[in-house]
């Protein structure tokens, strides 16, 4: 990035750093965008050029946490299947997140414990997680050479979010141990299905079960 980009960057982090700071101390509600500002030094105004919302800010890394993700399922293979494209971009987005420095992983882990202790920030983020599946049936229905609105893509994407939510429920806040229940959660879904069960279905055959291998 260049000089200014860098700069908006670190004022940007600033930001959130400051939110997530005062949410966990003062409360969500009761903080204020001006408040946010003022730790900053910054004018409430400038704090709206980065975020539209108090909320805007709150969930900015799941929401960067779901573009990345996005991003690696767009360069993986179209010769993988879709379950494997959609789990090679959650290791990929995974060693990302790890190889993060200690100031950052801070942040994410802050911004986790924060939504999931502040129930309107709980209902946000599963409102980013539903309109980040949509993209992703998008995108596995355009691999897959199917419509959108079919059941094929819905299905895996469904599945793959599931577990996705699933181990984001964990004990855990550690991004590692995080990966190694993501990992664990993988291999049992991959051994509870038929291989091949995620390749496009011929119309007409949806109900008719391939002979064993």
């Amino acid at each position: 990035m260049g000089l200014r980009e860098r700069k908006k960057q670190r004022t940007r982090d600033a930001l959130v750093d400051a939110a997530l700071d005062l949410f966990l101390t003062r409360g969500y509600e009761a903080t204020t965008v001006e408040q946010i500002a003022a730790e900053v030094d910054v004018s409430s105004r400038t704090f709206f050029r980065y975020f539209a919302s108090k909320e805007d800010a709150a969930l900015s890394l799941t929401a960067e946490e779901q573009e990345m993700f996005l991003a690696e399922l767009v360069t993986r293979p179209e010769s993988e299947s879709p379950f494997t494209a959609l789990s090679q971009s959650m290791r990929a987005m995974l060693g990302i997140l790890r190889e993060l420095d200690e100031a950052e992983t801070g942040r994410i882990v802050k911004a986790r414990r924060l939504i999931h202790s502040t129930p309107s920030l709980l209902a946000g983020g599963m409102r980013l997680v539903r309109e980040n599946e949509r993209r992703l049936v998008a995108e596995v229905a355009r691999r897959m050479g199917v419509p959108p609105d079919d059941l094929q893509p819905q299905f895996v994407v469904s599945l793959f979010v599931g577990i996705g939510l699933l181990c984001l429920d964990g004990p855990t806040e550690d991004l590692g141990d995080m990966a190694r229940r993501y990992e664990d959660l993988l291999t049992l879904a991959e051994r509870s299905l038929r291989p091949g069960w995620d390749l496009p279905v011929r119309p007409g055959t949806a109900g008719v079960v391939p002979p064993p291998r």
